[in-house]
């Protein structure tokens, strides 16, 4: 007979078996996604006949896509198919929209000629061309949005055994395999992979991602007699937008002066009795009207669209107390996005660290990721000091943190425009004012600081702002959390098309040269980060008006009053 104890070292095993396909699944979709996009700007503008600026705005919303299109994963998978099947749906997207990418590199009918110098008029992209293109873009943006929330989770589903007291300690070394294998597989794919492009050319440069997003899939696949499948239930997602309509069904409900305990819907062990008086027009959604027509024999709501719990609507106060600093993060992620007109600098540039040896013009955005990666080592290394001044477990409040951040990339695209404007004089005086793809004899490593402070920027804005939004929101919404993230990246990228769309149309009034002009020798990309840099300020002071609107006791280091005695949530689990 077998016990208890041997079924469940037999399930724990079974879980363990199961990891490798899945962070390789993972790692492959992110060496094979993140190696295409730094050199995608130079593709479209050789093979598609784009200028800068209109290659930056798709690639921007490509990317918007990739990001926003990860809620509804997250949704699909929560409410409707499970986990397994939408990390499989996505895998498979993503190897459609590889393969299509793949295919303009070898068929010549699927994209335009390149121009030579000595063309005045070069043949224009066809609608055909063009739609296969942004096909690719789509099929990829579903995948990225289908596999990214859902893998991470699915695979601490193999690992969930609630009953083991060992079981924390083995999720959390799979979610550090898991990121460890996250930030291998980004640096990969900015170094590896885009040298393998500069040097073999597109049609294997392209073609490794599809053959490593194939083996991925496979792999994957491989695996699936061995998971844990946990079934679809109600989403969260879902939850929220009841709650709204639940109070806009009420909108015209008179509201009481004094609560009574008996006039809203709570659960029986919910400590929870009346809603808080902040965002009352909400405290309709948990109204009842009619206890008959609202209610079941046990209490619950008959209808979830018209009537909710206290504690649900508690949890929309909470996300929406989180907004306005939620909206802080737009342009500083914007500031990371400038990365295709980065290329387009670098790429005229001396790029050699050592005689034989070249950097890949797109390879440059690893500077950042190595910045990013020591700030976050060495503020975990100074944890323990800063605790023991600031009196707080995380030394430095969330909120301190974003600030510092905020600053610093201030400072970052001041350098920016610093740099390029020296690049631009000293272009034109050796007389490369027409020829955009001269190299400049000046060194691509002035462009290092730049990307270090923004990658310093990054980690230290980003981590604050998922510490801030755990800290505030119910430990019920942790999932919504990490979305907010997702969202706030995904509104970035959208926000950084639209500002290049907008710069480029000013500024090219009245036939002048746009700013953002193909030749970077002509345009003044100076300006723009100048732009970047005014915008960066305000978005500063934005944030110090914002840092009033919250209590002081709700600057990270506490929750809502109403959760306070919850246990904290686990960063581990942001996707």
């Amino acid at each position: 007979m077998i016990t208890k104890t041997e079924v469940e070292e037999k399930s724990r095993k079974g879980g363990l078996r199961t990891m490798p396909f899945i962070i390789v699944n993972e790692s492959f979709e992110q060496v094979a996604s993140y190696g295409l996009q730094p050199n995608m700007i130079i593709y479209l503008m050789t093979f598609y006949h784009m200028n800068a600026a209109t290659g930056a705005s798709i690639l921007g919303i490509w990317n918007a896509l990739s990001f926003g299109l990860a809620i509804v994963g997250a949704f699909v998978a929560d409410s409707y198919l499970g986990r397994f099947r939408v990390v499989v749906i996505g895998s498979i997207s993503t190897l459609i929209g590889m393969v299509i990418l793949w295919l303009t590199t070898m068929i010549p009918q699927l994209k335009s000629s390149p121009c030579s110098q000595f063309q005045h008029v070069c043949n224009g992209t066809t609608p055909i061309q063009l739609a296969v293109l942004l096909s690719s873009f789509g099929f990829m943006s579903l995948g990225a949005g289908f596999v990214r929330p859902c893998s991470i989770i699915f695979g601490a589903d193999q690992l969930e055994k609630k009953e083991d007291p060992q079981n924390q300690r083995l999720i959390d070394s799979y979610f550090n395999w898991y990121y460890g294998s996250i930030g291998i597989s980004t640096i990969c794919a900015v170094t590896v992979i885009i040298y393998i492009q500069d040097r073999y050319g597109w049609q294997v440069g392209f073609g490794i991602p599809v053959i490593l997003i194939f083996f991925s899939v496979s792999m994957f696949l491989t695996g699936s007699p061995l998971y844990v499948k946990v079934k679809a239930k109600e989403s969260l997602f879902m939850g929220l937008v009841q709650e709204v309509v639940a109070a806009f069904r009420k909108r015209f409900t008179n509201i009481p002066l004094i609560d009574f305990d008996d006039s809203y819907q709570q659960p029986h062990e919910s400590e929870i009795l009346a809603p808080s008086n902040d965002f009352r027009c909400l405290n309709r959604a948990c109204m009842i009207q009619d206890p008959q027509r609202d209610l079941n024999p046990d209490g619950s709501a008959s209808n979830p669209w018209s009537l909710c719990s206290v504690e649900q609507v508690g949890s929309l106060k909470a996300l929406f107390k989180v907004l306005p600093m939620w909206s802080t993060g737009i342009v500083i992620f914007v500031m990371t996005r400038q990365f295709p007109f980065a290329v387009l600098q670098t790429k005229t540039m001396d790029r050699h660290i050592f005689p034989q040896f070249e950097v890949p013009a797109a390879s440059f955005s690893v500077f950042m990721m190595i910045a990013y990666t020591i700030w976050i080592i060495i503020y975990d290394r100074v944890l323990v000091l800063l605790s023991q001044y600031t009196g707080r477990p995380r030394g430095l409040s969330p909120v301190i943190r974003m600030g510092i951040g905020l600053i610093i990339s201030c400072m970052s695209m001041a350098l920016s425009a610093i740099t390029e404007s020296i690049r631009r004089k000293r272009a034109i005086e050796e007389g490369h004012g027409d020829d955009p793809s001269a190299l400049v004899n000046m060194s691509a490593m002035w462009f290092v600081p730049q990307y270090a402070l923004l990658g310093v920027a990054e980690a230290a804005y980003a981590v604050g702002q998922i510490e801030f939004f755990y800290s505030l929101l119910p430990k019920s919404m942790s999932s919504i959390a990490s979305a907010m993230a997702t969202t706030g990246a995904a509104a970035s990228c959208f926000a950084a098309s639209v500002l290049v769309n907008g710069v480029n149309w000013f500024s090219s009034t009245r036939g002048k040269t746009s700013w953002l002009s193909s030749n970077i020798n002509r345009g003044h990309l100076d300006y723009y980060f100048s732009l970047l840099t005014f915008l960066s300020l305000l978005n500063f002071l934005y944030f110090l008006v914002v840092c009033r609107l919250y209590e002081p006791g709700n600057d990270g280091s506490s929750r809502l009053s109403h959760e306070a005695e919850e246990k904290e949530c686990a960063y581990r689990l942001l996707p």
